[in-house]
C-alpha cells in the first residue's frame, strides 16, 4: 500500500495513479470532459422550476421585479443547508438587498437593511421587531404592489451605493 507525506493511504489503482520524482498524482484522463458548473442564475431557475407549484410562481415574480427594478442586480446562492440544499437565492448590488427563501406555506422575501427602507405601502409583514432585517411573507393566492415593491429594491439600492462610499 502507498502512503503519502502524513501517512495516509493512497489508492493504488494503476490506471489512476502516475508515478513523478515527488511521489504520486493523478493522471488527467481523456474521457473527462472539462465541465463548468451552473450559474447561480442557472441554478435559481432550476430551484424555481423544482418547486413546480405555487411557491416557485412566487419566487420567479419576485426574480422578475427585481431584475426590473435594477438591472444591474447580482444573483447568488448562499447558506446552503437541508431546507435549501442548493442555497438560498440572494440579490444584491454595493451590498445584499434581499433573500428568498421558500417553505412549505409561504415565500420569505427578507430585506438585510428593511428596518431603514421607507415602506409607504407596508409591504413589510414580517420580521418587524428587529433593527436591521424587514421581510415580507407570501402565501398562496396573496399579490404584492409591483410598482411599491420595485421603489423597495430601488430604494435598498440607492442605500447600498450610499454605504458604499
Amino acid at each position: 500500500m502507498l502512503y503519502d507525506e502524513l501517512r495516509v493511504p493512497i489508492a493504488t489503482h494503476k490506471n489512476k495513479l502516475k508515478s513523478t520524482k515527488k511521489g504520486y498524482k493523478m493522471k488527467k484522463t481523456n474521457n473527462s470532459k472539462s465541465r463548468e458548473s451552473p450559474s447561480p442564475s442557472q441554478l435559481i431557475d432550476a430551484t424555481i422550476k423544482e418547486l413546480g407549484d405555487w411557491r416557485g410562481e412566487t419566487l420567479a415574480k419576485i426574480r422578475r421585479l427585481i431584475k426590473q427594478a435594477d438591472p444591474n442586480v447580482v444573483e447568488e446562492l448562499k447558506w446552503r443547508k437541508p431546507s435549501a440544499p442548493t442555497g438560498v437565492p440572494v440579490w444584491s448590488h454595493d451590498g445584499l438587498i434581499c433573500t428568498g427563501e421558500t417553505y412549505k406555506n409561504h415565500v420569505k422575501i427578507t430585506f438585510a437593511k428593511g428596518a431603514r427602507l421607507k415602506d409607504p405601502k407596508r409591504l413589510f409583514n414580517s420580521s418587524l421587531e428587529g433593527n436591521a432585517r424587514r421581510a415580507i411573507d407570501l402565501r398562496e393566492g396573496d399579490q404584492i404592489d409591483e410598482t411599491a415593491f420595485e421603489a423597495l429594491i430601488r430604494e435598498a439600492v440607492a442605500l447600498n451605493e450610499s454605504s458604499a462610499r
